[in-house]
């Protein structure tokens, strides 16, 4: 079974597979020791930072990825989308429905605009942006630093008043 359900401290283990099986990971949330560090990061970034939503992407009950809602600012109504996989996640269309079920959600709770960005060298995260919905509306040059290289990021948006993609949305499991 694949659904989004709130990350768990029973969830660190999954945390720390899916961050030494996917190099590329480690710009998303930097090292894990072991799984008490994953916990501890679970506890303080994914489940109760106050401007944030974050969901387990989870398949057969374990946990292979993320999305999450940050920068939620009420005034305007906007929010930042973010997401990654575990490469045993990758490949199967599952942060696209992932990224398009949590923005359905936003809009019903009154959010008009999300805002996501991804590397220019990223086409995968490009092809996930667009397939969830989200519009490409231009490159911000050199703005992500990882290490001593600088990369360029194109900005995706996504409005309430914007069409829904033909994806299947993930169930969500409310319960923590």
């Amino acid at each position: 079974m694949i659904a989004l359900r709130p990350w768990r401290s029973t969830d660190a283990d999954a945390l720390v597979a899916a961050r030494t099986s996917t190099d590329d990971l480690g710009t998303q949330f930097g090292p894990l020791a072991d799984s008490g560090a994953a916990a501890r990061f679970i506890e303080t970034v994914l489940v109760t930072a106050p401007d944030r939503q974050h969901w387990a992407i989870v398949v057969d009950g374990v946990a292979v990825g993320n999305v999450g809602l940050t920068a939620i600012e009420r005034r305007h109504d906007t929010a930042w989308v973010s997401y990654w996989l575990a490469r045993s996640g990758r490949g199967r269309g599952l942060a696209t429905r992932a990224v398009a079920t949590v923005a359905e959600r936003a809009f019903g709770d009154g959010l008009f605009r999300l805002e996501l960005g991804h590397r220019v060298n990223n086409p995968a995260s490009c092809r996930v942006a667009t397939g969830a919905g989200f519009r490409a509306e231009g490159v911000e040059r050199r703005k992500l630093r990882y290490g001593d290289e600088r990369f360029d990021v194109e900005t995706h948006a996504r409005l309430a008043t914007d069409p829904s993609p033909e994806v299947e949305p993930l169930p969500v499991d409310g319960s923590a």
